[in-house]
């Protein structure tokens, strides 16, 4: 477990592992709704999806709408991979950058869960779907993601051309 532990970056610290905890305590202490399983190691990996959950939502999700409601303004990814390579703390930057992204997704889907909640006992039916509902919205989400990062591949690829 030592070594596990020792093996986990920075970044899917505070990106995914920190998050993903957070989310599971405000669930279950605000929300009421319990999200985390008994037992430490399949806590932590759940813990840990619920965080990557949370970053591809705000890649996804929360990103864009700030980024067309002009809240955000990023530069063009070349200028970025031109910069990192001058500029050794961009790099911890843009991951303070994205943890910040990954708290905002999580307190917006604590408020979707609650709305979520709240349709559910007005329409008792939808109980029997959660778990279709949840694996359809999973599935659809780590697609996009999948085409958004082989998209950043291929920016960084032509960027280094």
């Amino acid at each position: 477990m030592n070594e596990l532990l020792a093996k986990i970056s920075s970044y899917n610290l505070f990106n995914y592992l920190l998050p993903g905890v957070i989310f599971a305590v405000l669930a279950r202490d605000v929300v009421h709704y319990p999200v985390a399983p008994q037992g430490i190691i399949t806590g932590a990996f759940l813990c840990y999806f619920l965080g990557l959950v949370l970053s591809r939502f705000g890649s996804l999700i929360v990103e864009p709408l700030l980024k067309r409601t002009s809240f955000l303004q990023f530069a063009d990814y070349k200028d970025f991979v031109a910069a990192s390579k001058k500029d050794d703390q961009l790099g911890l930057l843009s991951e303070a950058n994205n943890m910040y992204r990954t708290l905002c997704s999580l307190f917006c889907l604590l408020l979707l869960l609650k709305l979520y909640m709240r349709i559910e006992e007005r329409f008792h039916t939808l109980k029997d779907w959660d778990a279709t509902v949840l694996v359809v919205l999973l599935l659809a989400m780590f697609l996009f993601s999948y085409r958004k990062q082989a998209s950043y591949i291929t920016k960084r690829i032509n960027a280094n051309k």
